[in-house]
């Protein structure tokens, strides 16, 4: 099961987590939220498997501490 780990203000930091998170060995997945045409302004969920959200938590954290 997917479980929702933050939500990101934008695609660009959407990006830079994912990125992140795939560097610690973490599958992410990112899911936009809000209407199409909003592009990359629009809000976007970040998701990982429910066995990798405890270090999914720490990482994100760790980036904006």
């Amino acid at each position: 099961m997917w479980t929702v780990v933050y939500i990101a203000p934008n695609r660009p930091i959407a990006d830079m987590l994912k990125e992140l998170l795939e560097n610690a060995g973490i599958l992410p997945m990112l899911r936009p939220m809000g209407v199409p045409h909003m592009g990359s302004s629009a809000s976007v969920e970040i998701l990982v498997p429910e066995s990798e959200v405890d270090e999914a938590n720490e990482i994100i954290a760790a980036s904006f501490g």
